[in-house]
């Protein structure tokens, strides 16, 4: 509960272009259109819209630092999460309620309302009290798995950059 509330500095940048395939980049480009080109999320996203199209609201993945921290400890023989960027900063909902506009790089991002509970991959990860942790009593609201977010504006988002409030 510590975290920044604003203005904190992006790290490890990831980009998934197969499933359980990482690649650590220096900057990346968002678009509304194809969220991250080359990313599966235009190809195998997982939540759709009605239509079958990918839901935009999950374009981009932000996890905290120290969550990161505290679950990814055997970092050589397992895989990353693969969230977009990590960030030493407070994405609870009382600090970024939905709809919140954060500026990253020359990018805008909104806050989803879809929550990250921590899929099947991340208790075979990281252990079981990893996941029920993000999701026990009193947590879903901190956001412990992060958040999802839509590109609201193209851009470019690079290590260093700092992610910030920019309101709704």
């Amino acid at each position: 509960m510590a975290a920044p509330k604003d203005g904190a500095a992006i790290s490890m940048l990831c980009l998934r272009p197969a499933r359980n395939t990482r690649k650590f980049v220096d900057r990346i480009e968002v678009t509304k259109d194809k969220g991250i080109p080359g990313e599966r999320w235009a190809t195998s996203p997982w939540l759709t819209l009605p239509d079958g199209s990918p839901d935009p609201a999950i374009q981009v993945s932000i996890l905290p630092q120290r969550v990161l921290d505290l679950v990814w400890r055997d970092r050589v023989n397992t895989v990353h999460p693969g969230d977009t960027f990590i960030v030493d900063m407070d994405l609870s909902e009382a600090n970024l309620p939905e709809g919140s506009i954060l500026q990253a790089g020359s990018a805008l991002l909104r806050v989803s309302g879809v929550f990250n509970d921590g899929c099947v991959k991340w208790r075979a990860r990281y252990g079981a009290a990893a996941k029920d942790w993000i999701t026990a009593s009193g947590h879903p609201e901190l956001r412990l798995r992060g958040i999802l977010c839509s590109v609201e504006r193209d851009g470019v988002i690079s290590n260093g950059d700092r992610l910030t409030k920019q309101g709704f």
